[in-house]
């Protein structure tokens, strides 16, 4: 009889893509998952990863068990789903993507909630980029994902997947203290050009939108540095190296030497919950995005305005 956390582990391995990602997904080691998948290939009699490169692939006789995966880890969920369900209480596992900055401005404080309020839930938080929190939601490798999506640039939700708003996060334009517009009260975007742009890399939502935004307002982005992080893009428009556009939530207090103007039309960023169709019956998924939609006026719109 084949063991159910190690078609799990496989299942894993096929939706992240490597053995360490699966092993962080699934709250293991990354020798755990690998032995799991050992004994699994002994139980089949079957090679199911072969190494390719640096990471691994999986073989035909995988995908078809990561098939069998898929289908039994729904049926237990649905069961997981309706005792929880009968209980009426919030409990068991419930693993949370987010994107950086609301994994820094606002899952703390609902993670802390949800434990205070429901001690039986095990709430489990990843950082993880919007667009692929979404599919891993789809996928069925995390319960519920916070991202987010720009005015211009909407984060599809695929088949399967249900959402929830939960509020607006504006962004503001962010100078050195002797740039030309750092005493202005607002900026519109058709006076951005001729700017040099510090930004997250390409493939990233606040990337893609910078560009639209500034091509939409006639203007090539010049983009001279880039950064995974807001307080390392903080940082070098604080060195005096360019200017950037950053949502406030997760910002934290400016540092000397970088001024907040507001653009006009100010930017938005929509933050949204996301599950998978019909688990919203799980209380811990209800109660999560009640409580994120609670947490949401105390962080949104409130990070600091003046220098640290």
């Amino acid at each position: 009889m084949l063991d159910l956390q190690r078609l799990r582990a496989l299942h894993a391995v096929s939706v992240h893509g490597t053995v360490g990602a699966a092993a962080t997904a699934l709250g293991y080691t990354s020798s755990a998952v690998s032995q799991q998948i050992a004994k699994l290939e002994r139980e089949t009699r079957t090679v199911l990863l072969e190494r390719e490169g640096r990471g691994v692939r999986l073989t035909d006789e995988a995908h078809q068990l990561v098939g069998a995966a898929r289908e039994l880890l729904a049926i237990v969920e649905r069961a997981e789903t309706e005792l929880e369900e009968r209980r009426g209480v919030p409990a068991g596992r419930l693993t949370v993507a987010a994107f950086a900055s609301a994994a820094r401005g606002l899952l703390p404080g609902v993670l802390a909630d949800l434990a205070r309020r429901h001690p039986a839930l095990d709430a489990r938080l990843s950082e993880v980029d919007p667009h692929l929190s979404v599919d891993l939601v789809a996928k069925g490798a995390v319960d519920l994902a916070v991202a987010h999506d720009w005015d211009i640039a909407p984060l599809p939700a695929p088949a399967g997947v249900e959402q929830a708003t939960i509020g607006d996060d504006l962004c503001d334009l962010l100078v050195p203290a002797g740039h030309p517009f750092a005493g202005r009260a607002a900026v519109r975007r058709s006076e951005l050009g001729g700017e040099r742009w510090i930004c997250q890399p390409p493939g990233r939502v606040c990337h893609d939108w910078l560009l639209r935004t500034l091509r939409a307002a006639g203007h090539e982005p010049d983009v001279v540095h880039q950064a995974d992080e807001n307080p390392t893009l903080v940082a070098l428009v604080a060195a005096g190296l360019g200017v950037a556009l950053i949502p406030r939530l997760g910002r934290g207090p400016l540092p000397e030497g970088v001024v907040e103007v507001p653009l006009d039309p100010v930017p938005v960023r929509h933050l949204y919950a996301l599950w998978r169709a019909g688990a919203a019956r799980r209380p811990a998924i209800a109660e999560t995005v009640r409580t994120l939609r609670e947490h949401w006026p105390a962080v949104s719109a409130h990070a600091p305005r003046t220098t640290a």
